[in-house]
């Protein structure tokens, strides 16, 4: 999120600036420790894109990615968090070919794991800032905004989503081809029915402060 950078750009020394591919990348110090701050922009591609320059060409040991999301899981109100424990595409549906729906077809592997040492750090995080508000989980990702409850009944369901969003499964996928850790962690800016746009909204700021506070304190003990 724009806000949520600009948070840790301000906290940031030394900090220089390029461009990849249409995406904006800022190197520096943060909290004594040297990072890559960007956006991916929306989707998938757009986050694999930004993933691969992070490792290909600043050479990231870690990618962190934050954001908002849409719950899946019931017991998850507007503000909790869900880390991944995996991610998987909830729109890779090749099933009039005899594969289930999230498989990617004729690959070894579907599901990306996250880091077990950062989902740790990462719950760790959440639990010392927002005592109880925070879940393990799986991320589902796919290019569109989910507002139908039929459609969260199925990927809760069917694919067993905590939550759903438009990118995380793209960065996962890309960590795991370049063996690089990674951990996803979400907001819920809503419950993915028929008034997500509305809550999304009103919940941007909320998310974005609550993001930087995370990824400030991860940082720190890393």
């Amino acid at each position: 999120m724009k806000e949520e950078v600009e948070m840790i750009i301000s906290q940031m020394d030394h900090v220089t600036e390029s461009t990849k591919a249409g995406i904006l990348y800022r190197e520096g110090t943060f909290r004594n420790k040297q990072v890559v701050v960007c956006m991916t922009g929306v989707g998938k591609v757009n986050a694999a894109v930004c993933t691969q320059q992070l490792i290909e060409t600043f050479g990231v040991d870690a990618v962190l990615f934050t954001g908002v999301a849409g719950a899946l899981d019931p017991a998850l109100e507007i503000g909790d968090i869900v880390v991944s424990t995996e991610c998987m595409q909830h729109d890779m549906d090749v099933t009039p070919l005899g594969f289930k729906r999230g498989i990617i077809p004729y690959q070894e592997n579907s599901i990306f794991a996250a880091d077990a040492d950062l989902v740790k750090l990462a719950k760790a995080s959440c639990d010392k800032l927002f005592s109880g508000r925070a879940v393990l989980g799986r991320v589902l990702s796919g290019d569109q905004f989910i507002a139908s409850p039929d459609v969260v009944r199925m990927l809760r369901q069917d694919l067993e989503g905590a939550c759903v969003e438009m990118e995380g499964s793209a960065v996962a996928q890309v960590c795991a081809m370049h063996q690089i850790p990674y951990v996803v962690i979400r907001s819920m800016s809503d419950k993915a029915d028929g008034s997500a746009d509305v809550s999304y909204a009103e919940f941007t700021k909320l998310a974005a402060q609550n993001s930087y506070s995370i990824v400030e304190d991860m940082v720190q003990a890393i």
